[in-house]
């Protein structure tokens, strides 16, 4: 399916607006069990704060959302890694807050001197980091998955490899098939096209989705399935992309692309409950475009208070959706 300009900014749009909301809906969940969340507030519907606000996840989209805008498919290592000096590395340590280890690990290796693809090799180098910020570059690439997901891995030779690649291609390649009209299935299926098929993210993103499509009697099940197929019991961190990106897609095909059916399954799994929000977000907003983003939750997001990265605040994701779209220059 061909969309018009029209479609291609309503598009990107959704998907970044998307990403940002469903940010914001699974952060006070981050960490979280399901039993947890049921104890403390029933069932997740909504905002939880009057001032709902993004976390790492969107400061870091829009961080490499505007360096796509200004390289495009031109983009290189070192233009990225500069980029990481010059917006995050170089500067005072600024307030950080929320920021994940693959992110805290990538900037003490360049702080030490080092660069791509060393500078990746640290322990959180599979987090799910990549993943989180991987949506500008199916927004950008829309209708082309392998552009997608090679922009997406040049990006994360700076902070991940292997699974935290692969990861983050996924997504990307995901969103990309998403922007062009692409059906559920179709959008799955190119996410998987990109990386390896025996990979853990490619398994663990099958089991989900196998899952998901089970008739299930209530939500709350379907939830419970989609999370045991992927979540390994008694691990601590919650930031594997393997499972971040299964439970992300699950959450979307569970849903069928609904998105605020899609984001409050992702939000109320726990675990690292922003970043699958978040990506399921941008999955059925590019999916459905602005205009499937509930008006509450839309006009709650406002530009972001680098309460992450200082050198990002003041952005609004609307305005950095329309710089990836074909009708503005890059």
């Amino acid at each position: 399916m061909v969309t018009t300009t029209c479609d291609t900014r309503e598009r990107a749009r959704g998907a970044l607006l998307g990403l940002a909301v469903g940010d914001a809906l699974g952060a006070p969940a981050e960490n979280m069990k399901p039993s947890e969340i049921r104890r403390r507030w029933g069932r997740i519907e909504g905002f939880l704060t009057d001032r709902p606000a993004g976390t790492d996840d969107t400061e870091y989209a829009i961080f490499s959302a505007l360096l796509l805008a200004r390289h495009g498919s031109a983009l290189t290592v070192a233009h990225v890694e500069q980029a990481w000096h010059h917006w995050i590395a170089d500067l005072d340590e600024g307030p950080f807050r929320g920021a994940g280890f693959s992110e805290r690990g990538t900037l003490e290796n360049l702080r030490r001197g080092l660069a791509a693809p060393i500078s990746a090799q640290h322990r959180h180098a599979w987090s799910d980091g990549l993943a989180m910020r991987a949506a500008p570059f199916g927004v950008f690439a829309a209708g082309r998955p392998e552009e997608a997901a090679r922009l997406v891995a040049i990006d994360g030779s700076v902070s991940h490899e292997g699974e935290g690649i692969y990861g983050g291609q996924a997504v990307a390649a995901g969103v990309a098939a998403a922007m062009s009209g692409a059906t559920v299935t179709s959008v799955i299926a190119a996410a998987l096209s990109v990386i390896p098929m025996d990979s853990w993210t490619a398994r663990s993103l099958r089991r989900a989705v196998v899952a998901a499509q089970r008739v299930q009697p209530d939500p709350l099940t379907r939830e419970r399935q989609v999370r045991s197929a992927v979540v390994i019991g008694g691990y601590p961190w919650t930031d594997l992309a393997p499972e971040a990106v299964g439970l992300a897609f699950g959450a979307f095909a569970a849903a069928r692309g609904d998105f605020r059916t899609a984001v409050l399954t992702a939000v109320n799994m726990g675990r690292d409950a922003d970043t699958t929000a978040a990506v399921a977000g941008a999955l059925a907003g590019a999916a459905g475009g602005v205009a499937a983003i509930p008006d509450a939750w839309a006009t709650a997001i406002t530009p972001v208070t680098g309460s992450c990265l200082p050198s990002m605040r003041g952005y609004h994701v609307l305005d950095v959706a329309d710089l990836l779209t074909p009708e503005h220059p890059r």
